[in-house]
């Protein structure tokens, strides 16, 4: 480290007067500071006498105080009703009503928050409220702040929800005809529109009839286009209110009047209101009214009336399945094209499919356009529905493709959500995603990855089990690519500093089990999560790798890896060198007792975790008392008898020896716990009946899989005793095929010079050559794949004439009697393979062709 060098210190007349010009504007800008102190008089005028009750202090500063000090009341209001409401309502609240005249805006938010506030803690009954705070905030309906208008208006709708119906008519009802008349002001139209839309859900038909749906066409027609907008977007509440009849005669021509407004927001608010009303209109008002109306804004939307486009490609999803119905097949191919127009908009450019666009893209455009596709994706479940799952790869997989690949984070983070409804509506078809799943668990984003880590389990398992009635093939496959990109989304979040994200796809990955092989999760991910122990310094993220690798030990299927990850467990974190190591080891158990049987824990976790009791950090003995009680509850007696004597012995050494106050308190604690604690016994008890049940199932789990992995081995050397019989029966035949040959040879030798023979010794021999053809045709069967068994069966008879020693011993192996018994069985299951048939035949037809004259012996098949 170099030393720091000091300049030398200029006392230097002009330095020295720098300094003062430095020193003097140091002093101006501490000058407002000092200023801005409260001086003695005014800390006078905010001083309380003490003795003062909370009402009688709170109409004080009302009245004489400052209007921090009012606002501090108003919020206090609650409190003051629930401590004490008939003197708050007497008062308090006459004193608010008086100071809100001329109160600021701060005091006039802060009172419309604690009115809805005393109207949800229910402090006083609804009358009471009616006829106490009702009239204040009707009063402040109409503030010239706009902000302050707004927040009285939210706490006058929440109001109307819980009044009752008459109260509503003749306080709010009756006041609005005035008030929405075209001579007042615009905000007082406004007010009176928004409340209409909330009374119309809270009075009958009829009277919306009469009293409401004059108010609503005179406000439809208003010559400002705000309140027309704000009108038509309270339609829909006005139609539910009315019924169908109704909204057919009154409120749909309204709609289809707006529709066609001069004002780009009243079309936009109509067009809203028309899709969210689909449900109430019937097949003739859908076609002949609403979609005609939807083509006509489709057209508009790319040409002179843009402004639309975010809403209809948000609401197309709903628009296309509401009016499936109606579509003849080129409307529904138009609208199809439609949305595949919507989900690529602004990427052209990009693509260069528009090389002629003349303007370049604005930066308000960009944005538009991002919306667009990000409200596609929103949409694409909605559209698999459209077009029928099993039109998917043909109509729409490349606009799936394009919108997992999109270049922006938003488009893609809604893929991630939307992706396992996707996987649902394909079903049997879902492999055909499989790439793309790869894709966003590779994403750049930690947004997208964390969006689709939500429901990570349910899709992988719709990735291996989705496609069973495709064949097993495609999703065997599909596992090779998925693993690695496990493997890279938990890295990249390990690295990033978003730790929620890595907790979450930790937690999730436990259901991998139930996905892939237990020895690919061995190799590849058991490892990873031990080391996520033992380095990661965030704790969260340390315990859900530690309750995963519980799983993953849970379902392993092979005892020799169980035992070796036990023993990592204990060497490297039970008996670790940092405090921190022996910690998590404690936490780890905390999820063998939840996720393995008693005995289980009891065999390899029991006396690691009570060693931990003379632990030299305080923190693991505290931890560890604070566990004991668990411990306890695992044990079964008389089976683990010697276990429960070394805790008790335990529990005494810590008695006796502790010196740590805090770890000796608890130990006091723990002591009482385990004195409470019944331990049950081998055979089951009515009190521990479901505990031992459930203990139960997971010993039969465990034991279940040491079977599984019994047979495997056996089966195992099973096929490998058979592949050994099956090289040494190949070696066997190998060998024979070359006898046969020897033997054919030896044949041809002893034929020569034999006697003329007869018509009838022809036709045998004839008749043998066909046999042996039909012999080299037949396939070898497995229960005669020995030759060697074939001269137990054999009856040897010698030939007449003279043959040479060789020739003999290898004619008795091959005998008649041997032809015989295999040919008298079924033709289906020869004895001979196709090389000793193929030379029999050769030696056959030398016979006849050069021994005319006879044989010595008969060959009878």
């Amino acid at each position: 480290m170099r030393p720091v060098i000091f300049s030398k210190m200029d006392f230097s007349h002009s330095s020295l007067f720098g300094y003062i010009e430095d020193l003097q504007e140091l002093t101006i800008i501490e000058r407002p500071v000092r200023r801005s102190l409260k001086t003695p008089e005014e800390i006078e005028r905010l001083t309380v006498d003490e003795e003062l009750s909370d009402i009688e202090r709170a109409v004080y500063l009302l009245s004489s105080g400052q209007d921090i000090q009012g606002t501090s009341v108003v919020a206090n209001l609650p409190v003051l009703m629930r401590q004490n409401p008939a003197e708050t309502l007497r008062r308090v609240l006459p004193k608010i009503r008086e100071v809100l005249h001329v109160a600021g805006v701060e005091m006039q938010l802060t009172a419309a928050v604690s009115f809805l506030t005393v109207l949800q803690e229910e402090s006083v009954s609804i009358h009471t409220y009616s006829h106490s705070f009702l009239h204040i905030i009707l009063q402040n309906l109409e503030h010239r702040d706009a902000g302050v208008s707004n927040a009285w208006l939210e706490t006058l709708l929440a109001v109307i929800e819980a009044l009752p119906k008459e109260t509503v008519r003749h306080e709010i009802l009756n006041p609005l005809v005035s008030k929405a008349q075209l001579s007042q002001t615009l905000q007082s139209r406004l007010v009176s529109c928004k409340i209409m839309g909330k009374v119309a859900n809270k009075l009958e038909a009829h009277i919306i009839k009469r009293e409401v749906l004059p108010l609503v066409k005179s406000l439809c027609q208003d010559v400002e286009y705000e309140v027309r907008t704000c009108m038509c977007r309270q339609l829909e509440h006005v139609a539910r209110g009315v019924g169908t009849e109704l909204t057919k005669t009154v409120v749909l021509p309204e709609l289809v009047e707006l529709a066609r407004d001069e004002g780009s927001s009243v079309r936009l608010a109509a067009f809203e209101t028309l899709v969210n009303l689909l449900d109430m209109f019937d097949a003739d008002d859908r076609s002949q009214s609403v979609l005609p109306l939807v083509k006509s804004f489709c057209e508009k939307s790319f040409k002179a009336d843009e402004s639309i486009l975010v809403s209809l490609s948000f609401h197309l999803g709903k628009l296309c399945n509401g009016l499936y119905g109606i579509f003849t097949p080129e409307q529904h191919l138009r609208f199809l094209e439609f949305y595949k127009k919507l989900s690529t908009l602004g990427l052209q450019q990009e693509n260069g499919h528009n090389d002629n666009q003349l303007h370049l893209q604005t930066l308000e455009q960009e944005k538009k356009y991002i919306s667009v596709r990000k409200n596609c994706a929103y949409n694409f479940p909605a559209m698999i529905v459209f077009v029928d799952p099993k039109n998917f790869h043909l109509e729409l997989y490349s606009i799936f493709y394009c919108l997992c690949h999109d270049p922006e984070v938003p488009v893609r983070y809604t893929m991630a959500l939307s992706f396992f409804e996707v996987a649902k509506l394909l079903n049997s078809d879902v492999y055909t995603i499989h790439k793309e799943l790869v894709t966003l668990l590779q994403d750049e984003s930690l947004e997208v990855l964390d969006a689709l880590v939500g429901h990570l389990p349910e899709i992988l398992e719709l990735m291996t089990n989705g496609g069973e009635n495709n064949g097993s093939e495609s999703k065997l496959l599909s596992i090779p690519d998925l693993i690695p990109a496990l493997t890279t989304a938990e890295q990249r979040a390990a690295t990033s500093l978003k730790w929620r994200t890595h907790e979450k796809l930790l937690q999730k990955y436990a259901c991998l089990p139930h996905i892939i092989s237990s020895d690919q999760i061995y190799y590849r991910f058991l490892h990873r999560m031990l080391t996520i122990i033992l380095t990661n310094n965030v704790l969260p993220v340390q315990k859900a790798a530690a309750r995963t690798l519980c799983v993953y030990l849970r379902y392993n299927r092979k005892q020799e890896q169980r035992h070796e990850v036990i023993q990592k467990l204990i060497e490297q974190l039970g008996q670790g060198k940092s405090y921190w190591n022996r910690l998590r080891f404690l936490d780890t158990c905390e999820f063998i007792m939840e996720l393995f049987s008693k005995s289980f824990f009891c065999k390899y976790f029991f006396l690691p975790v009570l060693e931990l009791t003379h632990d030299p950090v305080a923190n693991v003995r505290m931890k560890l008392c604070c566990l004991l009680p668990k411990v306890k509850s695992t044990l079964k007696i008389p089976t683990d008898k010697h276990l429960l004597q070394q805790l008790e012995l335990c529990i005494r050494k810590l008695l006796c020896q502790e010196k740590d106050k805090d770890v000796l308190t608890i130990v006091k604690r723990t002591v009482l716990e385990l004195d409470r604690i019944e331990i049950s016994v081998d055979a089951f008890q009515k009190r521990f009946y479901e505990n031992d049940l459930l203990d139960q199932v997971k010993k039969r789990q465990e034991h279940l899989l040491l079977e599984m992995e019994q047979l495997e081995k056996e089966k195992q050397k099973n096929e490998g005793r058979s592949t050994n019989i099956n090289d040494k029966m190949f070696e066997k035949k190998r060998r024979d095929s070359k006898t046969s040959s020897v033997l054919a040879k030896s044949m041809n030798l002893s034929i020569s010079g034999s006697s003329s023979g007869t018509s009838a010794g022809k036709e045998e021999k004839k008749s043998k050559l066909v046999r042996s053809q039909s012999f080299s045709t037949q396939v070898l069967h497995p229960k005669y794949s020995n030759i060697d068994k074939c001269p137990n069966k054999s009856s040897a008879t010698g030939y007449t004439s003279s043959v040479t020693g060789m020739g003999k011993s290898c004619m008795l192996s091959f005998s008649d009697d041997s032809f015989q018994t295999h040919s008298a069985g079924s033709s289906g299951n020869a004895a001979f393979p196709s090389s000793c048939s193929r030379n029999l035949l050769n030696s056959a037809d030398q016979k006849v062709n050069g021994n005319k004259e006879g044989q010595p012996r008969k060959m009878s098949m």
